[in-house]
């Protein structure tokens, strides 16, 4: 369990994170601040959101694969670390794209998507560096 608490302290901080800049956002774009810091301001709640939906999802799917399926049908920990980017994506483009609007009332803008893809990546790279896993408890 100890492998699911680090992505969470990840999660914890990547938030702190994502109201620091919420709170700083407001000031930044109404002051005369460079096009590409505006920018980036704009697009970053995209990157957290894929970031932290991959280790949720990463997460979710490691603990369900213990819990639910046996032994014999466990999916390998390196297909649910493949699985949980590409639901995420499929989530955080799908709603860009504004085929769904469950994350709030979406504006299109090609940013966005790219710093969604960015946090993909970044949040693919951090599960594959620490390789969580959840270890099978001995009931006595």
């Amino acid at each position: 369990m100890t492998d699911i608490l680090k992505l969470v302290r990840i999660q914890i901080l990547l938030i702190i994170l994502f109201v620091v800049f919420k709170f700083i956002r407001p000031a930044v774009l109404n002051n005369g601040f460079p096009q590409w810091i505006k920018i980036t301001l704009l697009s970053l709640p995209n990157f957290f959101e894929a970031f932290i939906g991959t280790l949720i999802l990463t997460g979710i799917g490691l603990y369900l694969n213990l819990r639910i399926l046996s032994r014999k049908r466990q999916i390998k920990r390196n297909l649910i670390y493949v699985i949980a980017p590409i639901l995420a994506g499929i989530y955080v483009i799908t709603q860009e794209l504004k085929l769904h609007n469950l994350g709030g009332n979406n504006v299109y803008d090609s940013n966005d998507i790219v710093f969604s893809v960015i946090g993909l990546i970044t949040g693919y790279l951090i599960v594959i560096l620490i390789k969580p896993r959840i270890y099978h408890v001995v009931e006595e």
